[in-house]
């Protein structure tokens, strides 16, 4: 089947200018640079914007201040709710035009943008501004001695931190950025989101839904551009927290950066190598299908997603044959087509990442399937399984974030919990069996934020999720973001 037919809409939102959206309306900012946007499936040019100098950063850090003080501050929570559920209808409105933009960035499945992508984002969306109304604090009696029958209490408040700085991946830019904009405003904060620069114009549209829905001009701004424009972010004065998405090492710098900016919060969900144990009574045909479901989603270009699989050795040649095969059968294509089930890599640069992971493979492992690049225009690489050399293999440790999928032996649960611990990240786990009291044993040993049994990768609004040692630092969803977006004000009175 053919690429799909894009929208108009999506053709004129092309060619027109791009830059950022600042106080409520587009801008193109100071800067006469221009950066290529890329088809993925292509490696064509889409679309252009202009890199985001730091007097545009300073615009829309100084636009989200004002509102953080002025308009946005004046509405109320249930209003906020009201306005994020707007956008919510908007986004689902103008679906269609926001899968294919994004389709077009990152090299997403068309089918995945719109079922994934901007469905589970209005699902989000929606789940954020139903929290508007229910921001609380608490009353507490003191324990005080009176002395002239004088009396205490007190009560606390959840107060929103002020300007929020959202710097967005390129793998999910729509959903991420949900997260954080969501985050942000329904706790009464703003947001200067700022994108990967291969991935940057499904966000400019969205603010541009966001003035539809009511949300005022400064309170959800959008700069464009390279890690400068992230850098003059972090290190403005008027920015309260930094809300990171992405890799562990940028991470790192991003943390330390705050930090040293002005003791600015940070929250930080960073990358993982992320186990998935399948125990001695797995049913391996079961197992095959969750793991080509969710180490692949996205030619495996997920955080969460199983990158080191431990199988009890008397599973291993039958789980790796069946998903060796189940890989061959997949269709490889654009994007764009509605028929194909494995796309591209999203960037020129990721590409020559993964070749260089897949030439080691070859030298130095037994690779079960895949390990080529496919010939043809785009960023087209083979799904791939690999044997790995033993406990200490390389591509057991380095978090590749691609389709290859790398295998080791277990003899016994205390060889297991050893070797899924083994790594300086703790994103995610799975467990895949059908003995829930052996799963419920190892769930608490495992040192990492989630943890699945039979199934990998899945979030759920309500449930919390981020990462343990290097994978990061505070949570994303469920009620634990209420506390990065806000500060603990105690009040107490004597009468």
């Amino acid at each position: 089947m053919t690429d799909i037919q894009l929208l108009p809409a999506v053709v004129d939102f092309l060619a027109r200018p791009h830059g950022h959206f600042i106080d409520g309306q587009y801008r193109s900012g100071d800067s006469d640079r221009l950066i290529d946007v890329y088809n993925p499936s292509t490696g064509q040019v889409v679309s252009r914007f202009h890199d985001a100098s730091a007097a545009d950063v300073d615009s829309a850090v100084q636009g989200a201040r004002r509102a953080f003080k002025g308009a946005w501050a004046e509405v109320s929570p249930y209003e906020k709710g009201v306005i994020l559920n707007r956008l919510a209808d908007l986004i689902e409105a103008n679906g269609e035009e926001l899968a294919q933009l994004e389709t077009l960035c990152s090299g997403k499945s068309i089918n995945l943008s719109r079922g994934l992508e901007i469905a589970q984002s209005v699902v989000f969306l929606r789940y954020f501004a139903g929290w508007a109304t229910k921001i609380t604090g608490q009353t507490m009696t003191p324990s005080l001695p009176s002395f002239n029958g004088e009396r205490y209490t007190a009560f606390t408040l959840r107060e929103p931190v002020g300007v929020v700085a959202g710097i967005v991946p390129w793998n999910f830019s729509v959903m991420i950025g949900i997260w954080k904009i969501a985050s942000a405003l329904v706790t009464g904060c703003t947001i200067v989101v700022k994108p990967s620069e291969f991935t940057p114009l499904t966000l400019l549209r969205i603010a541009e839904l966001a003035v539809q829905a009511g949300v005022p001009a400064g309170a959800f701004n959008v700069v464009n551009g390279t890690g400068r424009a992230g850098q003059a972010l972090i290190d403005h004065c008027d920015v309260a927290k930094v809300a990171f998405t992405g890799s562990v090492p940028t991470g790192i710098a991003v943390g330390k950066a705050a930090m040293a900016a002005n003791l600015t919060r940070a929250t930080l969900e960073l990358g993982g190598k992320n186990p998935a144990a399948l125990l001695a009574d797995v049913d391996v045909d079961a197992a095959v299908a969750g793991i080509l479901q969710t180490a692949y989603v996205h030619q495996g270009q997920v955080c969460a997603s199983p990158e080191r699989l431990y199988v009890h050795r008397s599973k291993v040649e039958a789980f790796t044959q069946k998903l060796a095969a189940a890989l061959q059968q997949l269709k490889i294509g654009s994007a764009l087509d509605q028929d194909a089930q494995f796309g591209p890599l999203a960037n020129q640069a990721h590409l020559q990442k993964i070749l260089g992971y897949f030439e080691r493979a070859r030298s130095n492992n037994t690779v079960v399937c895949g390990a080529r690049q496919v010939e043809r225009p785009g960023y087209f690489v083979e799904p791939t399984v690999i044997l790995a050399n033993g406990a200490d293999d390389p591509l057991l440790h380095e978090e590749t974030f691609g389709p290859i999928v790398c295998v080791l032996p277990f003899d016994d649960e205390e060889q297991l919990v050893t070797l899924m611990n083994d790594s300086p990240f703790g994103l995610t786990a799975s467990i895949w069996t059908n003995d829930l009291s052996k799963a419920f044993r190892l769930i608490p040993q495992i040192e990492a934020g989630t943890v699945w049994v039979n199934m990998h990768t899945f979030l759920d609004p309500a449930v919390p999720f981020g990462g343990s040692k290097a994978s990061g630092v505070g949570r994303e969803f469920g009620s634990a973001f209420i506390d990065d977006y806000t500060e603990l004000k105690s009040v107490m009175i004597r009468f």
